[in-house]
């Protein structure tokens, strides 16, 4: 029987880009570098496009194109099988990640139709008014009802209906996504930056402060925007990598893949940040503070209600989010999909269950949103272990030897160069560095007991724990998970 393959370079590019592109990328882009100084943070976003995601898109590009199986088996086979539960823990990561990111698809078709039938809100409360709703009041209600749990059913709906249909469906899905979605931003930015008073805000995205780059924290948000944007070390490339052709090009796609994915947040960046400066340049401090759902749901209204012509382009606006989770969620759901049928789970069977459990488990994060906000903070930051797990595979199996046969593989239009035995290994220094820096900003070192709470929202104790209990069960099931993912038997000798 034939093994499923795109059907071409640009079909499986598409569906990257899809896998890629989601909500980080047009909520948490724009506010990230506007807390970071605009243009100082553009040079260390773009230097660790280079030295994070590029090297661990070309890994999880070769890694999927050689290995062809989930991250379980890809590390059973390239690291050794007892280093199979590090691929289990990455395929975990992404997949708590799409427990709670269906309520976020969730959140923007909610929005998306109350912008298209002009019910969302968009001029705030007078203080101590009586009665009215405005949009922090419409997001409030909305949240603290049962309607979360329903556009979170919705949203799982749409994505297993998609990975249903295997490849082609995926391939079906990302050919109009993602153009749709381009269009979509692309006119955004434009309306954006022919506002009057935009041009400031393009001398804030794009003009660095040279004396600024002396600051750790820009870089380490930096590097953090690209693990969570790109989805470098996901484990989603590696799944997607699978369905490449044999003599498909890997080099020069993860470069694509990369710059691709970037440009999209570049041009959200432009599309907020002007409409910001151009509409209310005296709020952009509140605004760009107030978190990805407070720009999104309760600022972005207010921005658009105040801009000609600006229910219409509400309307584009929420629907870009749609595509962007939704294309972002059909990759989320392959991935564990994926990780099942390895173990000889039937297809239809397997998206089922993923679908099902996916609905099961994200009712907590639909119903209570702190505990939306703890997932996010725990697995968020677990992506981080997910990259230098990637990288010790790469290590493992020997660096040399990873890049000269497997990323530079039969079809490749780039040769890589040593340097990326360099960048590859400096990749686990990054990860440690970035997993410290994000526990220590959790640390209240005014109140250290606290800080080491399991049960709190934002701390090292909620971290650990979880990260514990998922790595303690990860390797006391190792042989199992090895055996499962690659065929052979528990018994055989570990590698």
């Amino acid at each position: 029987m034939t093994k499923p393959v795109f059907s071409s370079r640009a079909a499986m590019m598409l569906a990257m880009l899809g896998m890629a592109v989601g909500t980080g990328n047009i909520w948490r882009f724009p506010r990230i570098a506007a807390s970071n100084g605009g243009g100082t943070f553009l040079v260390a976003w773009v230097v660790f496009l280079l030295l994070w995601s590029v090297p661990l898109i070309l890994t999880e590009f070769a890694v999927g194109k050689e290995a062809r199986s989930g991250p379980i088996g890809a590390f059973a086979r390239l690291a050794g099988r007892k280093y199979s539960w590090m691929g289990a823990w990455i395929a975990f990561v992404a997949t708590a990640i799409m427990f709670y990111y269906t309520v976020v698809m969730g959140w923007t078709l909610r929005y998306l139709f109350g912008a298209v039938t002009g019910t969302v809100p968009t001029a705030a409360c007078e203080p101590g008014a009586v009665g009215c709703v405005g949009p922090q009041e419409f997001w409030d209600g909305f949240i603290g009802s049962p309607w979360p749990i329903l556009t979170h059913a919705l949203a799982i709906g749409l994505a297993v209906i998609v990975v249903l249909r295997g490849v082609r469906g995926i391939e079906r899905a990302a050919r109009f996504l993602i153009p749709s979605l381009l269009l979509l931003v692309l006119a955004l930015a434009i309306r954006a930056v022919t506002l009057p008073g935009a041009s400031a805000g393009l001398a804030f995205l794009f003009t660095p402060d040279w004396g600024r780059l002396g600051e750790a924290s820009i870089w380490l948000e930096a590097l953090t925007q690209n693990a969570w944007d790109t989805g470098a070390g996901w484990g989603l490339i590696t799944v997607y990598a699978i369905y490449m052709r044999k003599r498909e090009d890997t080099t020069l796609n993860a470069f694509m893949l990369g710059f691709g994915n970037n440009s999209v947040s570049l041009l959200a960046g432009i599309m907020v940040l002007c409409t910001v400066f151009a509409i209310l340049p005296g709020a952009a401090d509140q605004i760009v503070g107030a978190g990805n759902e407070g720009l999104t749901f309760i600022w972005v209204p207010q921005l658009f209600g105040r801009m000609p012509g600006g229910s219409v382009f509400m309307i584009l606006f929420f629907l870009a989010l749609v595509f962007a989770a939704w294309s972002s969620l059909i990759a989320m759901i392959e991935l564990p999909t994926r990780v099942l049928t390895d173990a000889g789970m039937a297809r239809r069977r397997a998206v089922l269950t993923v679908g099902g459990l996916g609905f099961v488990l994200g009712l907590p994060s639909a119903i209570w949103i702190e505990v939306f906000r703890n997932q996010d903070w725990v697995w968020g930051v677990g992506l981080m272990l997910s990259g230098l797990f990637f990288s010790i595979m790469v290590m493992r199996h020997g660096v040399d030897r990873f890049r000269t046969q497997f990323v530079n593989s039969e079809g490749s239009d780039l040769v890589i160069g040593k340097w990326w035995n360099v960048v590859i290994r400096l990749v686990a220094v990054q990860a440690v560095v970035i997993t410290g820096w994000w526990l220590w900003q959790a640390v209240d070192l005014n109140d250290l007991a606290g800080s080491f709470t399991p049960i709190s929202e934002f701390n090292v104790g909620t971290v650990l724990v979880q990260w514990a209990l998922a790595i303690a069960a990860f390797l006391g099931l190792n042989r199992w998970l090895a055996a499962n993912a690659t065929g052979l038997t528990a018994s055989a000798e570990d590698g």
